[in-house]
């Protein structure tokens, strides 16, 4: 038994040989995401209690989203022109200045609520330099066959971030306030910079193929990039629509839970710690396996199995246990999903254009949740649950599958959403430009010179 569990040890221990530079950098990235989540959710507080109206925390969702969103083409091309890891600091660096001008402000005595409005509206600009930053600087700190891990890893620092922040919130604001959060988002994004400062990336050079051109236009090179390649343009198209579609769907998750169980917040609670616990298990198993062989399929087939358990499944049963389960089963396998796409990237696109490239894809993938937002609400208020009380339209021709009663028509449209994800991901799978993006679209390594 001990030479059995010493063997299985060393294997493991095998698996992550050459990741000690990318493990520094993932720590203090761990820190500074929980540091995020305690003042995102402290910050949420502070907006209900100014004067309790929803309408203050979706603008504050809103304010963290749009600059993310609009601002990674742009600054994906600055990622590409300056060094990776001087492109990390200056994420985290931007991060620390607004919050330190946050805390001085409320520590004055004059914090106003459009203020945080701008200090979350300044993170997310951060984080629009984070993302293409850090994907791009993964090639330099593991080899090709440590990326699906590396991948995996952070996934699970995201979860860890994301289950661990609102209860360390919790504990805090009640115990010091949003004075000790504030302080803690601050060392948190100092851990970060340190952790960057004392590494170095294997050939780290500032870009030149973007300084041929002015910014505007080099902004648009990664998108140009993605839909120049046929293999790369279905894959995001495939990702755009899949996206599309489960945040159409996810979008009523909470507001059905709450509408079948008269409103039980212990319920929501349980699900959404199932969302946590199953990202953490995904990012992990992923870390531990290495991802799939044939990384396309993994991913569209890890897509049709979010839809069929998170979204299908989750429509059709009732109870706590129930719906827990069925949707930690859809958030142990996105991390596999997200994981294989971002390899893709990392393996097929040079280097010096993937800040560009990552930064296209954050654009692409999150364009579409304002839009499918802005739509399942009207929708799940106006049509689906007035059809579902009549026993009319889809919702009544669905309710043998979602049943009857208060959130079944959201239910209907959770089920649709999941079907058509599904679909999405079939109809990729089975386009032979995005099936065989390994033999039309090589590797690297695998490409002739100048390719």
């Amino acid at each position: 038994m001990g030479g059995t569990l010493s063997s299985l040890h060393a294997r493991l221990f095998r698996r992550f040989t050459g990741m000690g530079k990318f493990g520094l950098v993932w720590c203090g990235q761990v820190v500074t995401l929980i540091g995020n989540s305690v003042l995102r959710f402290s910050l949420v507080i502070q907006a209900w209690t100014v004067d309790h109206q929803a309408t203050q925390v979706v603008a504050l969702s809103l304010c963290a989203l749009l600059p993310q969103m609009l601002l990674s083409p742009t600054a994906g091309a600055i990622v590409d022109r300056c060094r990776k890891r001087t492109a990390l600091q200056l994420a985290d660096a931007g991060g620390l200045v607004a919050v330190a001008a946050m805390t001085a402000v409320y520590f004055l005595g004059d914090l106003h609520l459009w203020q945080v409005y701008l200090t979350v509206a300044l993170l997310g600009a951060a984080a629009a330099f984070q993302f293409p930053a850090l994907s791009s600087a993964v090639p330099m700190l593991v080899g090709k066959d440590q990326l699906q891990r590396a991948n995996g890893l952070l996934a699970t620092a995201k979860s860890v971030a994301d289950v661990g922040g609102p209860a360390l919130a919790g504990l805090l604001v009640v115990t010091g306030g949003l004075g000790a959060v504030l302080w803690i988002d601050l060392v948190s994004f100092a851990v970060a910079l340190l952790t960057v400062r004392l590494v170095r990336l294997r050939g780290d050079e500032p870009g030149e193929a973007g300084a041929r051109k002015r910014l505007g236009a080099d902004s648009l090179e990664g998108l140009r990039y993605l839909f120049a390649q046929p293999s790369l343009r279905g894959l995001i198209l495939v990702f755009f629509t899949v996206n599309l579609v489960m945040v159409f769907g996810f979008a009523v998750v909470q507001p059905m839970i709450l509408a079948r169980t008269g409103s039980e917040v212990s319920v929501l609670a349980s699900v959404n710690a199932g969302i946590g616990v199953g990202g953490i298990t995904g990012g992990l198993l992923l870390a531990a396996w290495g991802g799939p062989k044939n990384r396309v399929r993994g991913m569209m087939l890890g897509v049709v199995g979010m839809c069929v358990s998170a979204q299908i499944v989750m429509a059709m049963v009732h109870g706590v246990v129930a719906w827990t389960a069925a949707i930690l089963v859809g958030a142990l396998i996105m991390p596999i999903v997200n994981g294989s796409m971002q390899s893709i990237i990392q393996t097929k696109v040079p280097e010096e254009r993937q800040g560009r490239v990552f930064g296209a894809v954050m654009f692409v993938s999150q364009i579409s949740s304002p839009v499918a937002m802005a739509f399942s609400g009207p929708l799940a208020d106006h049509v689906f649950e007035p059809q579902a009380a009549a026993g009319t339209g889809l919702a009544g021709l669905l309710r043998p599958l979602v049943g009857t009663g208060p959130g079944s028509g959201m239910a209907a449209m959770l089920l649709v959403a999941g079907l058509l994800g599904a679909a999405a991901a079939l109809w990729g799978l089975a386009r032979r430009a995005v099936r065989d993006i390994d033999v039309l679209t090589p590797d690297l390594e695998k490409q002739p010179a100048g390719g």
